[in-house]
């Protein structure tokens, strides 16, 4: 016996057309600040430099990071641009996760999905990659079902159904079954 797959309710179509703009907008910032972070670690990590602005010689300057064991006295004036950015990106991961969840949960996705999308905001370029496929897949099924969506969606009318109507108003399903297509 095979697994139903859920589809999105036709009322929700509305909310998943907000959800995957803010989707987007989110992934774009969390991925840019994600490269911004891996920059500031191979920065780090790799010429053991951290960037400081604002600092009482000039505008931007490169320091040395503080020998081991003396990092807590060694604080040099300016801006901290690293801890800066590593920390908007924790924030903007979370509000990305938020975004993740509004886009998720209307799409009736299944959890392992969340956890790709989830992914995104810590695996550099995956944001970007899943952006473009989500946008496409979700779009391509809003479009597709939204006609027929926006149909089942408005009451029906108090008449007999028009002439060629094939589908029956899941609201209404309680009243007579529909035997058109059955032999």
């Amino acid at each position: 016996m095979g697994s139903m797959v859920l589809q999105p309710k036709p009322a929700d179509y509305p909310r998943i057309r907000r959800a995957l703009s803010i989707y987007r907008v989110t992934s774009m910032i969390t991925g840019v600040m994600l490269l911004l972070l891996c920059a500031v670690m191979v920065m780090k990590y790799a010429f053991n430099v951290q960037l400081f602005l604002f600092t009482p010689e000039g505008f931007a300057k490169f320091e040395p990071l503080a020998a081991e064991g003396v990092s807590a006295d060694y604080q040099p004036e300016g801006f901290d641009l690293f801890r800066a950015i590593l920390i908007a990106h924790g924030w903007f991961y979370v509000i990305y996760l938020i975004s993740n969840f509004m886009l998720w949960s209307p799409m009736r996705w299944r959890f392992v999905r969340f956890l790709v999308l989830a992914l995104g905001g810590v695996i550099p370029l995956l944001s970007f990659v899943l952006e473009v496929r989500v946008h496409r897949e979700v779009t391509a099924f809003l479009d597709s079902h939204d006609g027929a969506g926006s149909a089942s969606a408005a009451p029906a009318p108090a008449g007999p159904a028009p002439a060629g109507s094939a589908g029956v108003d899941p609201q209404s399903s309680a009243h007579a079954p529909s035997t058109e297509g059955r032999k």
